[in-house]
């Protein structure tokens, strides 16, 4: 940020007159030093960049949160969810944002939250909500009146006003429009009150960690000509408003520290609409969007949801719930996307991670080819431009190295936290380069490639000269940054990476699925460097991958479990509990053929199968919690990745029988949705699906994984530098009669394909093709 964009902290005397001085900015990773401008502000006023005057209040107090982590998860609460670029809302189904709640409940931007509350109410009390709809980026509320008491005049009854909202992101804000129509025969006066706040709480501090006494200063909110103004300094010296504007303008407005109260006298003639629109603006540093009226902002939605649609794969089945969840799932991933300095990429999930994940942007990439080839060029091309180029410990961040998570909020800005970005994951390097290799097979589109060059070969380096810690040929991890994650593969929560007996492992960690991740890695992307011209790197990156495979099914084969080892531990032990893992490899085809059944057998024998999907950790192991995290949870993205890892190895009823569960979690599910996990408990006992409390909703990779396992359904994998496309051993579970993939995209050429299942024997019919392109039914096991 320039120093143009800062605030200027002034004296009761300064303030009088003109200056506008400003901080300078500072590139520290770690914490600043409080400057006197901020020292002094607790009795002071701020001007903001754009020179309006704000008092301070004094210290923001620590955030507050109602509820706890260990809530049943039975209980978790519903949020609205919409979203657009960076900016999104969570909202109860009544529309309100109630304050300092754990759900995650707010209208963010940038890791903020810059609407911690949000309340409206007719006569004095809140509407009665009746029913609602969501969409990607708005929201369709319709409510009516509670009974309203009047001084002199008989109440008017409940079910008399019609109140409807509609909620949507764009434009860079938040447009909250209100419609009232008065259905009885007589003339209606009442009250409209709109509450708000805003606590400006960082992400990190909304998910609990981690906790400051004091945070930055809070400023006293501003009647403005069209509204009103929340305003926070952080200790990043960063200025950040909430800028709420009205029309028509309210009658009156209350402003304190905590809240702010605008309120409409509205006269409600029977049968005649009135309308209210209220928009809040995220702002930081002073820098202001455009105004757009509310329906020029939803022509463009709608036009930027159209140009989406035209680059994707066109889904349709038999099956009217697989649609809605098809449906969904492409929605959702066109909402999740959002931008960064180097373009497009994919946000993790909502609410918690809406920032750029390496690992979560490459995952989800890979499982949605099928849909859309763009999430993963814009992946490449973002992930290229944030790759590590310095060895920094506090960031964990080593040349070469693609990140593991950037934010942008006060905590990374102050130095308080590493994440600028945040470079500790084990994975994202080698995902990088599988999708690299991904892309280029589904596109030909060598030119990117070419381009990307530069991004691959750090990659590379990076795998053979840092991830591999003491040379024995396998990639490990261990923690350098003391902000940073003791674990950094998939399973990155604390107590994930467990030894059979339930005690902790100790790095560094060899994880058994990065192991495969390097070999697909290498053996893959040759193909690149071929076309690149450059043979001996491509034979020479082949050769190290045949020697990984060698050496990785010596060290982690685990024969008493008939199975992988979930890692190797510091001391070369294997890490033998068993987990959903290995089912990683199979995927990445490191496993060799004589053990690949047996792996199959042990991810679905009863410890490991519920019912509902694979589970994370086996229930037999000290360690499994069926609501944890990372140990007896079942995620959707796993299954999936397993899924197709099943089909390379011939188990094509196993993918089916994935397949179902998944489907059966996502209609129980509330509008389609696969949740980002849920709990592991068996289904024999738990006839339901038992949520976790916490979960994203939507999250990038589950809501990829339907496309994933429909391509493993139907055997799709394309070559389009030998502009070939092939189809091998499809099967449609009893459930789907039929599936139409129109406009799949390989190359520069588009084809149509109905695949028709007749009992157990399915079939597909090339029904329609544009450019140079050869279908070809692949025979085998």
């Amino acid at each position: 940020m320039s120093g143009e964009d800062r605030p200027t902290v002034v004296s009761e005397e300064q303030a009088a007159g003109p200056g506008t001085a400003s901080s300078p900015t500072t590139g520290s990773h770690r914490r600043r030093a409080p400057s006197a401008a901020r020292a002094q502000a607790a009795r002071q006023r701020v001007l903001s960049p754009r020179g309006e005057q704000f008092k301070v209040i004094g210290r923001a107090g620590p955030v507050e949160l109602h509820g706890a982590p260990s809530i049943p998860a039975e209980a978790r609460e519903e949020l609205l969810v919409i979203k657009d670029d960076e900016i999104f809302l969570c909202a109860r189904t009544d529309g309100e944002i109630a304050p300092a709640q754990i759900s995650g409940e707010g209208f963010y931007a940038y890791d903020t939250r810059y609407l911690s509350q949000l309340k409206l109410e007719v006569g004095g009390a809140r509407p009665v909500a009746l029913s609602y709809s969501a969409h990607e980026n708005r929201v369709l509320l319709d409510c009516t009146n509670a009974t309203l008491q009047r001084d002199s005049l008989p109440a008017v009854p409940q079910l008399s006003l019609s109140i409807g909202r509609e909620l949507m992101i764009a434009a860079g804000r938040l447009y909250y429009l209100v419609r009232l129509r008065n259905f009885l025969s007589e003339a209606v006066t009442t009250t409209v009150s709109l509450t708000l706040a805003a606590d400006f709480a960082d992400m990190f501090e909304i998910r609990g960690t981690p906790a400051r006494a004091a945070r930055g200063h809070a400023l006293a909110p501003k009647r403005t000509a069209r509204g009103i103004t929340l305003a926070y300094l952080g200790e990043d010296e960063v200025f950040r408003e909430t800028v709420v504007e009205f029309d028509p303008e309210p009658k009156r407005a209350e402003l304190d520290a905590e809240c702010v109260q605008a309120f409409w006298d509205v006269e409600l003639k029977p049968r005649v609409h009135v309308a209210l629109l209220i928009t809040a603006e995220p702002s930081v540093g002073g820098r202001r969007r455009a105004r757009r009226r509310v329906d020029t902002a939803a022509r463009h939605l709608r036009e930027s949801e159209a140009r989406w649609d035209a680059r994707c794969t066109s889904i349709e089945s038999d099956n009217e719930l697989f649609n809605e969840l098809i449906t969904i799932s492409a929605q959702d991933l066109r909402a999740l996307r959002m931008p960064t300095k180097g373009g497009q990429i994919l946000a993790a999930g909502i609410p918690w991670y809406v920032a750029p994940f390496g690992r979560d942007a490459l995952v989800t990439a890979g499982e949605a080819l099928l849909l859309n080839t763009d999430l993963t060029r814009e992946a490449l091309r973002s992930l290229a431009h944030l790759q590590a180029r310095e060895d920094d410990p506090w960031r964990d961040a080593q040349p070469g190295k693609i990140l593991h998570e950037l934010r942008v909020g006060e905590l990374a800005g102050a130095g308080l936290v590493p994440h600028t970005p945040y470079y500790g994951t084990v994975d994202a390097t080698p995902l990088f380069l599988m999708r690299a290799a991904d892309y280029y097979a589904w596109t030909g589109d060598l030119e990117t490639l070419r381009a990307l060059r530069p991004a691959l070969d750090a990659a590379l380096r990076w795998i053979d000269e840092y991830g591999d810690l003491d040379g024995d040929g396998f990639v490990e991890y261990e923690r350098r940054s003391a902000g940073g994650l003791r674990n950094q593969g998939w399973k990155d929560s604390e107590d994930s990476i467990v030894h059979a007996d339930g005690s902790l492992a100790e790095g560094p960690i060899a994880l058994v699925e990065v192991q495969g991740y390097v070999y697909a890695a290498k053996y893959m992307i040759a193909d690149v460097y071929d076309a690149l011209g450059l043979p001996q790197v491509a034979q020479r990156l082949r050769e190290e991958a045949s020697s990984l495979r060698v050496a990785f099914n010596e060290a982690f084969w685990n024969p008493q479990e008939g199975t992988f080892a979930l890692a190797l531990d510091g001391r070369k032990r294997q890490v033998a509990s068993v987990t959903s893992n290995p089912g990683h490899c199979l995927y990445c085809g490191i496993v060799d053929a004589d053990k690949a059944d047996a792996v199959v057998e042990r991810l679905f024998a009863p410890d490991m199968f519920c019912g509902w999907g694979v589970r994370t950790l086996s229930s037999e192991c000290p360690a499994y919690n069926p609501m944890s995290y990372h140990n007896g949870s079942v995620w959707p993205h796993d299954n999936a990745i397993i899924a197709a890892g099943l089909k390379r190895y011939g188990h094509q009823q196993a993918v089916l029988q994935i397949a179902a569960c998944l489907f059966e979690v996502a209609v129980s599910m509330r509008d389609s949705r696969l949740p980002e996990l849920y709990c592991g408990f068996d289904r024999a006992e738990r006839p339901a699906i038992v949520a976790y409390p916490v979960a994203c909703i939507p999250q990038a990779w589950a809501a990829a994984a339907p496309f994933l396992i429909m391509q493993a359904m139907l055997g799709i994998s394309a070559n389009a530098p030998s502009l070939a496309l092939t189809i091998g051993r499809p099967a449609l579970p009893d459930w789907l009669g039929e599936i139409r993939l129109q406009g799949l995209r390989v190359g520069d050429a588009s084809a149509t394909l109905l695949f028709e299942r007749d009992g157990q024997t399915t079939s597909f019919a090339l029904t329609e093709q544009t450019g140079r392109l050869n279908v070809i039914m692949a025979a085998g096991r």
